[in-house]
């Protein structure tokens, strides 16, 4: 079975993809994750986890989702991460939680896919974003053929720079940057709530029919990146910014 976590589509793309290739089970974790449901499930395939890279490891909603659900059948885990640059030392902390809920670690396969996270950094424009997920499709392709043949994913080559990321810089990212205090909506809103539905934390609030954010963000750039009139911006450095989504950027595609 496969269970895909995504703000703006990378990592939904790739499960879909892997999906296709080997006939497996996808699962979205969007529904499950926001309403804290933690209900077993059962698989007799090997377990897939298809997640966005945050700070050089999986997201934490992910994290705690997987310690506290209890995952049945099949003991053998694959992890595919989705990342605009690389998951850093990512897989070491991936082989301590499949330690301590007894599953067989099958590594975890890295895929570059576009840039996102338009609150630090910027998204591609239409052609380099189409680009980049098609040099993506082997990669996809090859981790797919792996988990068909059971066959572990190749251990990852990491640095210093990866072990330092995945380490003291993800510690100090969540309590520095990961909050909603730099969103707003500007005049261009139309107020269809289309941000409040895409929140998997549900952090966002229509007050007088304009979105309002709390203290449970966790910065999968969905709100920003779906609203349809790019009416809402993060402090500066959205301004002017493409918004990214896989979707479109796959359905727009010229041949």
């Amino acid at each position: 079975m496969i269970l895909y976590f995504s703000g703006t589509g990378n990592s939904a793309y790739a499960a879909q993809r892997i999906g296709a290739a080997i006939g497996d089970t996808v699962v979205d974790l969007f529904e499950k994750i926001k309403g804290s449901d933690y209900s077993q499930l059962h698989s007799g395939s090997p377990w897939v986890i298809v997640t966005p890279t945050y700070a050089w490891r999986i997201p934490r909603i992910v994290q705690n989702w997987l310690e506290h659900t209890n995952l049945t059948g099949s003991r053998d885990i694959y992890f595919v991460m989705t990342c605009g640059d690389s998951f850093g030392n990512a897989n070491k902390y991936l082989q301590k939680l499949c330690k301590v809920k007894a599953l067989h670690y099958m590594g975890c396969m890295e895929v570059i896919m576009p840039e996102n996270y338009i609150a630090m950094y910027s998204a591609p424009q239409q052609a380099e974003a189409l680009g980049i997920i098609r040099k993506a499709d082997s990669v996809i392709d090859h981790a797919a053929d792996l988990i068909k043949g059971k066959k572990d994913f190749p251990d990852p080559v990491v640095t210093l720079r990866g072990k330092i990321r995945s380490s003291l810089e993800n510690t100090a990212f969540y309590p520095i940057f990961v909050h909603a205090k730099q969103f707003y909506s500007t005049d261009a809103c139309i107020s269809c709530g289309k941000c409040v539905g895409v929140c998997s934390l549900s952090n966002v609030k229509l007050e007088a029919g304009k979105p309002v954010w709390g203290n449970h963000c966790t910065h999968c750039m969905a709100c920003i990146c779906h609203c349809p009139s790019e009416a809402i911006e993060y402090g500066k450095h959205s301004k002017g910014e493409p918004r990214y989504l896989c979707e479109k950027v796959v359905q727009n595609q010229t041949e």
